[in-house]
């Protein structure tokens, strides 16, 4: 018995070993030409207390930028049952449009920003079905509204359905599929249907089984709640490469970083933080030193998290920094030769 024991953990160890050399070590090659965006949710930048349309045109307009990473909230879009008000989001794409940006748009119950969840007040206390039946009218509703806009590139489905993070009721795999299904039937241009994962603690797996394209999540520096302190991810840049290539090996799927850590994550939210907090995980030198990570996993393409954050830096707070840093980095690359 102790010898099988002997062997068996012989076995565990060399299996470690080589889980770790190919995960942890390593140099990915860098992409020969990066796209950048941004995400962008009007109702995060009214909690910062901006004007949206104001902080959406910075990012047009100012910064240039011509990928947006667009979100939706339910309960903006219905806020009565079977009221929906399409009017603000009708802008943003025209203005998409209008500039040629190429957005991918994210619809469902679970969109990013807190609480994830962003159920209307008359949906909350239904039951489960009938949440799922007014969840797949308003995707109805969406697709068909938005399906002939040229600026829509995707179609995300949820926001890490796979993620038990925010405050959501429930979590339901098979509604996941019925959701894409649907979306897939109503698209006559049959966009692509990413599916977004967490890039720290998910295999990918299931993402890339139902997705068209797996969309990750990368941040460095967290406040992790359990524990009530700060936490560095020591994941090199190899480990999302690798990741990346698992999937594309095993499904034939594509995997893009949706959400690149670019504002602070601290212990409260972004604006119930002082100034001095929110700068422990996230400041112009940080910010510098996530693009130099970023562009060493070899990706090509990226949705930086933290436009609105930015903007209310500049504008409320009267620190540009970070702005200024992001403009460059949507300079053009003729613009970038001639200085």
């Amino acid at each position: 018995m102790s010898r099988l024991k002997r062997i068996l953990t012989l076995i565990f160890l060399v299996l470690f070993l080589v889980l770790f050399l190919f995960f942890f070590v390593g140099t990915p090659p860098q992409a020969e030409e990066i796209k950048w965006g941004v995400n962008f949710s009007p109702k995060h930048a009214q909690f910062l207390g901006l004007d949206w349309k104001e902080t959406y045109s910075g990012l047009l307009d100012d910064l240039k930028v011509k990928r947006i990473k667009l979100i939706t909230h339910w309960d903006q879009l219905e806020p009565e049952k079977d009221k929906y008000f399409f009017e603000d989001l009708d802008w943003q794409i025209e203005k998409a449009e209008e500039k040629g940006v190429k957005l991918l748009l994210v619809i469902g119950m679970k969109t990013p920003r807190w609480p994830e969840c962003h159920i209307p007040d008359w949906a909350v206390n239904l039951a489960k079905e009938d949440q799922q039946k007014e969840i797949l009218e308003l995707l109805e509703e969406i697709v068909l509204r938005y399906r002939d806009f040229s600026s829509i590139w995707s179609w995300q489905v949820e926001n890490e359905p796979f993620f038990p993070f925010g405050a959501c009721p429930w979590a339901d795999r098979k509604f996941l599929e019925e959701e894409i299904a649907l979306v897939k039937s109503l698209d006559e241009k049959k966009r692509p249907v990413l599916i977004s994962v967490s890039g720290e603690w998910s295999p990918w797996v299931r993402a890339a089984k139902i997705g068209d394209i797996v969309g990750t999540t990368m941040y460095k520096k967290v406040w992790w709640g359990v524990m009530k302190t700060y936490f560095t991810y020591p994941l090199p840049e190899i480990f999302y490469w690798r990741k990346a290539k698992v999937i594309e090996k095993l499904f034939g799927k594509k995997v893009i970083v949706v959400e690149l850590q670019a504002e602070p994550w601290g212990p409260r939210l972004l604006y119930e933080s002082p100034i001095e907090e929110q700068e422990k995980t996230m400041d112009p030198e940080r910010f510098k030193k996530m693009i130099n990570f970023a562009k060493k996993t070899g990706f090509d393409e990226f949705y930086l998290w933290g436009a609105e954050w930015w903007f209310w830096m500049k504008e409320k707070q009267t620190k540009p920094e970070i702005w200024n840093e992001v403009k460059n980095l949507f300079l053009p690359l003729e613009e970038i030769n001639t200085d």
